[in-house]
């Protein structure tokens, strides 16, 4: 199991192959929970991802032998890509299975750092049988994305980092998905302070640690399509699972909608890209599922910042709606002339943005004499909304909120 010295020997192996990134302060959340907030930015690794650390420091201590084979992972994108890159510039091959549903950022970029990609299955699950299979036909050498003592140690040297670049830290909160980040972190970390809380957050719809945590033993869940997919797995590690249970404070969970809030929350106040994994603990803390005080000095690490350019706008749009910037009203006013221009005008002088309108007449659960229209509107927020509500309101129509 890996240890401190681990952790250690680690960070000075691979200290010339990844990026020692930054974990600066930040007061653009200062509304949200009190204390002293720092970004760590692992999405600014070279690959984009918190996952360069561990996948080298297993790839510099193959064998001669091994390096020969050539390795294999199944991966559904970010660890694929650090090993694929860290592979190709070590001179090693690379085979990386991915399911079909893996963002295709994801693939394309771990081809393009020249690993033969293998997709298979819809879940991580099914690529995983295909990567065994090809360690037996072809005698890869498996590198797991997680439950490797080698891969718990490099992801453990972020938690060093973080103690030199915020020696009065109190609080980290970090993803949580196979366990292997929070496992490396809390053990570099409890080592020389063991007063600092480490906090994991998990997707609700993937929180396989939660409900290892709840059960006092690993348990497999079934999990749903998630925003957060680098950290969407059915079972935390064998190796991993000590390692939480031991060294890790708490383990909550937050909603896709949340996690869709902190991506634009993100981008508009540091304007900062990150992956919906890379999203969560900023999620935890805005929704209060963290306590978070004036004394403390809290670490949130985005993990990653691979998310597929195709997912952002629908990503915004999410995060809009649930910050009640951007709402669907349901209006029904009198079918006559002027009514619609009455609305529109009504609006107009309430601050809210039209977007879109929709008439619904022949299908309407509503008087002859009425005329449904579904309004989308840009707003400044929840508080807006209802002083819009209740203007439409004293104005005589009738309205519904729809989400």
């Amino acid at each position: 199991m890996s240890d401190i010295r681990a952790i250690r020997e680690a960070a000075e192996r691979i200290r010339d192959g990844i990026v020692s990134t930054p974990c600066t302060g930040t007061r653009a959340f200062e509304h949200l929970a009190p204390g002293k907030h720092y970004l760590k930015f692992e999405n600014l690794q070279h690959t984009g991802s918190f996952k360069d650390r561990g996948s080298l420091n297993r790839l510099l201590q193959l064998t001669d032998e091994e390096r020969a084979r050539g390795v294999v992972t199944a991966s559904a994108g970010n660890h694929g890509q650090a090993l694929a890159y860290h592979g190709g510039r070590l001179g090693i091959s690379v085979t990386v299975v991915m399911p079909v549903t893996a963002p295709l950022i994801k693939v394309s970029n771990t081809r393009g750092y020249g690993a033969r990609v293998i997709q298979s299955g819809t879940i991580l699950d099914d690529a995983a049988v295909e990567a065994h299979r090809l360690v037996e036909e072809e005698s890869l050498v498996l590198v797991p994305a997680f439950d490797d003592v080698d891969v718990i140690a490099g992801q453990g040297t972020m938690g060093l980092e973080i103690l030199e670049q915020v020696p009065d830290v109190t609080l980290i909160i970090v993803p949580v998905g196979g366990g292997g980040m929070i496992s490396g972190i809390a053990q570099a970390i409890k080592a020389s302070k063991p007063g600092v809380r480490i906090v994991g957050v998990e997707a609700d719809a993937a929180a396989s640690a939660k409900a290892s945590r709840d059960a006092g033993q690993i348990v497999k869940i079934a999990h749903s399509d998630t925003l957060a997919d680098g950290i969407a797995t059915k079972r935390v590690g064998d190796l991993t699972f000590p390692l939480i249970e031991r060294y890790v404070d708490d383990l909550v969970t937050v909603s896709e909608e949340e996690i869709a809030a902190a991506i634009l929350l993100l981008l508009e106040r540091k304007k900062t890209v990150v992956e919906g994994a890379g999203a969560v603990p900023l999620a935890a803390i805005m929704t209060g599922r963290i306590p978070v005080f004036e004394t403390d000095r809290a670490v949130l690490l985005l993990s990653g910042g691979n998310i597929d350019i195709n997912m952002i706008s629908r990503i915004i749009d999410r995060g809009l709606v649930f910050d009640g910037r951007l709402t669907r009203l349901s209006v029904t006013v009198r079918d006559r002339p002027g009514s619609l221009a009455g609305l529109a005008r009504a609006l107009a002088d309430m601050g809210a943005n039209v977007l879109e309108t929709i008439h619904r007449r022949s299908f309407a659960d509503i008087s002859v004499g009425d005329v449904g229209i579904v309004i989308q509107v840009e707003t400044r927020g929840r508080e807006h909304v209802a002083d819009i509500v209740r203007g439409l309101e004293e104005l005589g129509h009738v309205v519904e909120e729809r989400h």
